[in-house]
C-alpha cells in the first residue's frame, strides 16, 4: 500500500561527492541551490479503511526549506501553514508526467512525513487523490511498479 522514491528526479549520484549537496531519507539539497523534502501523497482506497501512499519528493523555496528544517524536531510543527512546492518525482504509472505538479506541503507531527496535497487539477494523480482508488487500481499500480 506504499511505494517510495529514493531521491528527487533531478538527483544525480555524483552530487553525493560534493560539499554543497546532501541526500538523506527526508531532505535533499543539490548544489546549495535546490531544496527538497520527502512527503506522502495519500490516496483513499474505496470500500476500505486503507490508504495507499506514494513517497515523493517536493521542491521548496530556500526560505520554506530552512523553515521546515528549523522546525523538523519541534513539537507543534503541524500548526505551520502549508508550504508551496513542485512535485519532483516521476510516477511512471500515469500517462502524463507527474513532474512539476503544484503541491501544498502540510507539516505533520514530529516523526511523520509531510502530507503532500496536489493542486486540484484534472491530472489523473490529482483526481485519484481527491476521489480515491479501488483495490484493483492498487493491484494495477503494484504490477506496473514491478515491471
Amino acid at each position: 500500500m506504499h511505494y517510495t522514491a529514493d531521491a528527487p528526479a533531478v538527483w544525480d549520484p555524483a552530487f553525493a561527492a560534493t560539499d554543497d549537496s546532501l541526500l538523506s531519507s527526508d531532505q535533499c539539497v543539490i548544489r546549495g541551490e535546490h531544496f527538497f523534502v520527502k512527503g506522502l501523497i495519500e490516496i483513499p482506497v474505496l470500500g476500505s479503511d486503507e490508504v495507499f501512499s506514494w513517497g515523493v519528493w517536493v521542491s521548496l523555496s530556500r526560505a520554506n526549506f530552512a523553515r521546515a528544517a528549523d522546525l523538523w524536531d519541534t513539537p507543534g510543527r503541524e500548526a505551520e501553514e502549508p508550504y508551496f512546492g513542485w512535485l519532483t518525482t516521476e510516477l511512471l504509472v500515469y500517462p502524463a508526467t507527474t513532474l512539476n505538479l503544484k503541491t501544498h506541503v502540510h507539516t505533520r507531527p514530529v516523526g511523520q512525513r509531510p502530507l503532500i496535497e496536489l493542486e486540484p487539477t484534472d491530472h489523473p494523480l490529482a483526481v485519484e487523490q481527491r476521489t480515491g482508488i479501488t483495490l484493483d487500481r492498487v493491484r494495477e499500480i503494484a504490477e506496473a511498479s514491478r515491471a
